[in-house]
């Protein structure tokens, strides 16, 4: 299963994979996120995105093949913009992990 991944730059030029289907890992309103430092964590989508600018393929590919690679072998779905239908599946996740 593909796994949808949008890939945002911030000024300084690091880029950011956002995971907009997947809850994050510390708090349930935000979802997972990716960089080279810091690796995995938490991102608040909607102040991510105020904050950066969408990445294109040449300024996201280093990151999209270290996804890509040992030991996340992501299969990646890159979109532009999280959808209803993505947010849709965040809702679902987010209430299966506040139920566990």
């Amino acid at each position: 299963m593909k796994t949808k991944v949008i890939f945002r730059k911030f000024k300084n030029g690091d880029i950011i994979a956002l995971f907009p289907e997947e809850v994050g890992v510390l708090h349930s309103y935000c979802c997972t996120c990716y960089e080279h430092v810091g690796q995995h964590g938490s991102a608040d989508y909607t102040h991510i995105v105020h904050m950066t600018k969408l990445a294109v393929p040449e300024e996201y590919a280093n990151l999209k093949n270290e996804l890509e690679s040992t030991p996340y072998f992501y299969d990646l779905d890159v979109k532009h913009k999280c959808t209803s239908a993505m947010w849709d599946t965040f809702l679902a996740n987010r209430h299966s992990y506040l139920i566990a």
